[in-house]
């Protein structure tokens, strides 16, 4: 069984990494820690064979944390930065995630892990500027695949599949699902927006975000706005200031 550390001080982070853990059979205890001495108490008592490792932590950075790590554990950076891609490999890091990633993406990491750790897997580092390019591209083009939600004593996964629209109103959305659901979320439209494919998305208004493929009918209304009616039956209003859209949801 691989023993597993998750260093991260965001809670959601470490969360979502358990989630994704649960169900793989190979995995034993899952230690966790909130900043860069915690992670390296962790490290030390119970010798973890696999860490999760955030670059921006309080009081010791991911980077630090790891020149302490022994070489039987492996390390995988997860972080919102790619600055640090070149270093983390120097420091023996099997893998280099970055925020935002899919699942398949996280499962590709924890194989290389297990071939790692088996012997399987052999340090190739004459390709290192292949790897970090693959980094770029991949902050680039990453849409989320789930937003996880954080309800009262409980973290909930939501397939980004599942979303006919999403309304909001200041610092909350309210996240609209396929079979007539709704669940509350604190972050912006504007962040939400920014992690959604904008192919199967558009902001329609500036408090909602619909996918195309709900969309059946546009009425043009009175004030120079449009009436977006959905295939499940709830009327959107898409703006003035966004008529220059009206291309694209016809396309």
């Amino acid at each position: 069984m691989l023993n597993v550390l998750i260093a991260d001080d965001e809670y959601l982070a470490r969360e979502t990494i358990k989630v994704l853990l649960s169900n793989e059979t190979d995995i034993g205890t899952v230690y966790e820690a909130e900043d860069g001495n915690q992670a390296l108490l962790l490290i030390n008592e119970y010798k973890p064979n696999v860490v999760f490792l955030d670059i921006e932590m309080p009081k010791l950075f991911g980077i630090q944390v790891a020149k302490h790590v022994p070489p039987e554990s492996v390390i995988i950076f997860v972080t919102a930065y790619n600055e640090h891609a070149v270093e983390a490999f120097e420091l023996n890091a099997i893998d280099y995630i970055l925020k935002p990633y899919d699942d398949e993406r996280f499962f590709k990491a924890l194989q290389r892990a297990r071939k790692k750790i088996k012997g399987e897997q052999q340090d190739d580092y004459s390709k290192l500027s292949e790897v970090i390019q693959q980094i770029m591209d991949d902050q680039q083009t990453v849409y989320r695949e789930r937003l996880v939600i954080r309800d009262p004593g409980r973290i909930r996964l939501i397939d980004v599949a599942q979303i006919n629209f999403i309304s909001g109103a200041g610092n909350y959305a309210e996240i609209h699902l396929n079979d007539g659901k709704h669940v509350l979320h604190r972050e912006t439209l504007s962040t939400l927006e920014e992690q959604l494919n904008p192919q199967d998305f558009v902001r329609i208004h500036r408090s909602s975000i619909v996918r195309r493929s709900a969309i059946s009918e546009l009425r043009p209304n009175d004030k120079g706005d449009y009436s977006v009616i959905l295939k499940s039956g709830e009327v959107l209003t898409l703006s003035r200031g966004n008529r220059v859209k009206l291309d694209e949801l016809t396309n």
